[in-house]
């Protein structure tokens, strides 16, 4: 049985991707990888496909065509996990800010410690950011004091990007569009997750900011989130959330699948 997936999405990763990819496959336990490509002009694609003659089944690439937006891109990389029968999914960046011997804490959590998302979080215990501005580090601290304000649920880290899912968690809330495609999607997964009541932990991680490539943060997806945690807020009074048998998940149709 194929159980342990990490989705990691690129965009112009060219710097980081074969460095990342060769950590993953080092850990103690086997993890697969599927890189989901959003046509980087810089080869990062390229560079997944030569390295696959070296690992073989164990790693993946979704090529879409163009940039869609992170939420979309780990959508498409769920549901393609999904319909392979992969039992723990996690999400991962590219650029080294996750540290990828935190998968097997992830995953421990999950298969061992009876939850059901388990968040990598930095700031369960103090603030655990290393070479951010002060001024970035303040604005993600007070956006999840925001989004615990206004969402009700107790997640210290709801911007988090490192994740561990269980396949049924995620068979159930994919059966919902996920409106949001920049920094509000991650607050928007736990938030769905929550709602349906399923067991969110958070384990302590060291979180250090890219040392190559180029963050694709900017004003416009924070803006995005600011606004739209009131707007899913809102949205959430008028669902109910209630688990049902999942139904079967259609697979994205990419550029390129291999």
């Amino acid at each position: 049985m194929k159980e342990r997936l990490v989705v990691i999405p690129t965009y112009n990763e060219i710097e980081n991707i074969e460095a990342i990819i060769r950590k993953v496959f080092s850990l103690s336990k086997p993890f697969d990888v599927l890189i989901v490509d959003d046509g980087s002009p810089d080869g990062t694609a390229q560079r997944v496909r030569d390295l696959q003659e070296e690992f073989g089944t164990q790693l993946h690439l979704l090529e879409r065509r163009g940039k869609l937006g992170l939420g979309t891109a780990y959508i498409d990389g769920f549901k393609w996990a999904l319909a392979r029968g992969y039992q723990y999914l996690f999400e991962m960046d590219a650029d080294f800010s996750h540290n990828p011997e935190d998968l097997v804490r992830l995953y421990h959590a999950c298969a061992n410690e009876g939850a059901d998302v388990a968040v990598g979080s930095r700031y369960i215990k103090g603030v655990n950011v290393v070479n951010w501005p002060m001024g970035r580090v303040l604005m993600s601290y007070f956006a999840g004091v925001y989004v615990r304000f206004i969402t009700g649920m107790s997640v210290m880290d709801p911007t988090a990007g490192f994740v561990c899912y269980r396949s049924e968690v995620l068979e159930v809330i994919l059966q919902r569009p996920i409106k949001f495609v920049g920094y509000a999607f991650q607050i928007e997964m736990k938030f769905t997750c929550w709602k349906y009541g399923f067991k969110i932990v958070e384990v302590p991680i060291i979180f250090t900011d890219r040392t190559k490539g180029v963050s694709k943060m900017s004003t416009r997806i924070f803006k995005e989130a600011v606004f739209g945690v009131i707007q899913m807020k809102i949205s959430s009074f008028f669902k109910h959330y209630i688990p049902s048998k999942p139904k079967a998940i259609a697979e994205p149709e990419p550029v390129d699948t291999v």
